[in-house]
């Protein structure tokens, strides 16, 4: 007997993020088609699950995709890469014209624009959807980044407002874009949760440096910092790291935790579209390289030993002053890679195309995301006064933050080269605020040497065109 189409959505691929986004969906109406290429799963997810919505289950892809009803929506929830081409490829055949092939994974945004492009020669609707919340999110409503064509959106656009999180009212899932944006603004959001988090790593390890203080009393400063300007969800959960104790050793968490952070690959995509977009992303950038520094363990043992008297002994005067220079610096720094992430997303949106809204952006970003944080409506607010704005670091709530905290800023940065405790994303974000504020760059020398080496030319303030000085005859000036 054929199957009835009875499913408004379907969701094929069955583990933790998909299982929790097909419970999302079924939790708020909808009649959700479901399917695991290894059946077990699908099994497991009604009879665990069967009394939170309606499922409807299917062992075989072609009775998955006939329980839809057209046009049909069909959420991909596998490994990114080899794993969704081959489950598209099978997909395909399956649907008809106007049908609609939901990518929710981490994908990178030209394999999405190479698939959209693909499917829109069949007639489909390929739409590169950014999920962020983690697991949980994608259980009780995380934030969602569609791309694809508007159309699609007319399609999906109520369901994923449903099922996303809420703020005030306001869902925390919008149209992106075409083609490749949904997955572009995820691989930015995931580049400023990288440097994020990094510079609030640094802050606990000055904390730490700074004060001898145990990691449950740095927990007890991260808390009162979650009750002002600094408040979002990785301050809180930050908190909640420091202050837990190990069961097995009744030492602090995090001291037993091995120091070398992984990275699934979005920071690092973002440092290479940034790279090719000619945007300076060097907080996120550090943040990156900061964790590939820590998996070199051989080099950092090598290092310890030949530099073990390097810096010099750290003491602090006044704790209270102390702990809000680093709060200060930490705030400064986290707008800096706001700042940077939202310079990318615009150069990305006019590099192809895509017409992003920056404030709307930041308002999806307020609820369910790894990201979400207070001064996100700041952000939305910012962009909303003024759409062209050159950084997000001189609109007025951004430069008096980042302006009241620059001495602070620069104390935590010296003290810290000092008595050698690494602070890259600090560091690096402080340099580039000088960077950006400086009357005049030494790329005015670069420019002379590549000049002088391989004849690359350069400009000059008081004239038009290019120039081109003959180093190694008269040093006569030429038309470049």
């Amino acid at each position: 007997m054929a199957q009835q189409a009875t499913a408004q959505i379907g969701v094929t691929g069955l583990a933790v993020m998909g299982r929790n986004l097909a419970r999302n969906l079924a939790r708020n109406g909808f009649t959700v088609a479901v399917h695991n290429r290894s059946p077990e799963r699908t099994r497991s997810l009604v009879a665990e699950h069967g009394g939170e919505g309606t499922f409807v289950a299917s062992e075989s892809l072609a009775d998955f995709v006939a329980t839809l009803e057209r046009p049909r929506a069909v959420i991909v929830m596998v490994k990114a890469g080899g794993p969704t081409d081959a489950v598209i490829d099978e997909l395909v055949p399956l649907l008809e014209e106007g049908d609609i092939v939901v990518d929710c994974g981490n994908a990178h945004f030209a394999d999405t624009r190479r698939r959209e492009e693909a499917l829109r020669g069949h007639g489909l609707h390929f739409v590169g959807t950014g999920v962020s919340g983690g697991e949980e999110g994608a259980l009780r409503g995380p934030s969602i980044m569609p791309g694809g064509s508007a159309e699609s959106y007319a399609k999906l656009g109520p369901i994923f407002e449903k099922i996303a999180a809420q703020v005030d009212g306001t869902p925390c899932c919008r149209h992106i874009g075409p083609d490749g944006a949904g997955h572009f603004v995820k691989m930015v959001h995931n580049g400023i949760e990288y440097a994020d988090m990094q510079l609030i790593a640094e802050a606990y390890d000055l904390l730490r440096a700074g004060l001898s203080a145990s990691p449950a009393e740095i927990a007890d400063i991260f808390r009162e910092w979650n009750t002002g300007e600094l408040e979002s969800f990785l301050i809180e959960i930050t908190a909640d790291v420091l202050a837990h104790t190990d069961a097995a050793t009744g030492r602090a968490f995090v001291d037993v935790v091995l120091d070398q952070a992984e990275q699934k690959g979005t920071g690092r995509w973002t440092v290479q579209s940034a790279l090719d977009l000619g945007i300076p992303i060097t907080g996120i950038a550090e943040a990156t390289f900061a964790r590939v520094l820590s998996g070199h363990a051989d080099q950092r043992a090598a290092a310890r030993r030949a530099f073990a008297d390097a810096g010099e002994k750290w003491q602090v005067e006044e704790r209270e002053t102390f702990i809000e220079d680093v709060r200060r610096a930490l705030l400064a720094s986290k707008i800096v890679a706001y700042a940077q992430g939202f310079d990318h997303i615009r150069a990305g949106s006019r590099e192809y195309d895509w017409d992003i809204d920056l404030g709307g952006t930041a308002t999806i970003w307020r609820g369910g995301c790894i990201i979400r944080a207070r001064f996100l409506d700041r952000i939305r607010e910012a962009y909303d006064a003024q759409p062209d704005l050159p950084t997000l670091l001189v609109a007025p709530y951004f430069a008096e933050a980042v302006g009241a905290g620059v001495p602070s800023w620069r104390r935590v940065v010296a003290d810290a080269a000092r008595a050698g405790v690494p602070t890259p994303a600090f560091s690096s974000s402080l340099a580039y605020f000088d960077a950006l504020r400086a009357e005049r760059l030494p790329a005015a020398l670069i420019q002379g040497l590549r000049d002088n080496f391989g004849a690359h030319t350069y400009h000059r303030v008081d004239r038009d065109g290019s120039f081109h000085t003959r180093w190694a005859g008269d040093r006569s000036e030429v038309a470049g």
